[in-house]
């Protein structure tokens, strides 16, 4: 998915100068990125706003700002999902009061009620996804919630519906 999104931004006379993280769903797309276009400058800012599985915080808060100048550079600005997209407008924002010339931005799923709509997306979803980089956390936070066994099984078909592998699920079980 990244592969075609780095095809698409070079396409584009847009040339970024940086690769922006927002951290932590953007981080590694954000490192892949800055790889495949060959864009060694490469920085983040840390938003938090999720506080559980598709649950967030009213708006979201920056834990850590940016550190580094943009001014007068073009950025482009990853995360993993446009979801609802506050955090993404809220990093957008920040850049462009930091006066970054342009600002493009890349996730790999743009959820239809997210505010705004990424430059550059992989795919269109409407349901809650869960990446590569947070199983483990996901399925702790399911355990957290103290549910019986019934109903915990029942949100373990339900990820596994939605696309977690199972036996990755399974396996991260046994190891909790």
């Amino acid at each position: 998915m990244l592969l075609a999104q780095a095809h698409k931004i070079q396409m584009r006379p847009y040339k970024p100068d940086m690769i922006f993280a927002i951290a932590r769903g953007g981080l590694i797309p954000a490192r892949i990125l800055v790889d495949l276009l060959e864009t060694p400058q490469f920085a983040l800012m840390q938003i938090e706003f999720y506080m559980d599985i598709a649950q967030t915080r009213q708006q979201p808060t920056i834990k850590q700002a940016p550190t580094v100048s943009v001014i007068g550079k073009n950025v482009l600005l990853v995360d993993d999902i446009a979801d609802t997209g506050k955090s993404l407008q809220l990093a957008k924002t920040l850049l462009q009061q930091q006066s970054a010339f342009e600002i493009q931005t890349v996730t790999l799923y743009y959820n239809h009620q997210s505010i705004i709509k990424p430059d550059f997306y992989g795919k269109e979803t409407n349901n809650w996804v869960i990446f590569p980089w947070e199983t483990k956390e996901t399925l702790r936070k399911i355990i957290q919630k103290h549910i019986g066994k019934r109903q915990f099984n029942q949100e373990i078909v339900k990820l596994v519906k939605a696309g977690f592998p199972k036996q990755l699920a399974d396996k991260l079980l046994k190891d909790m």
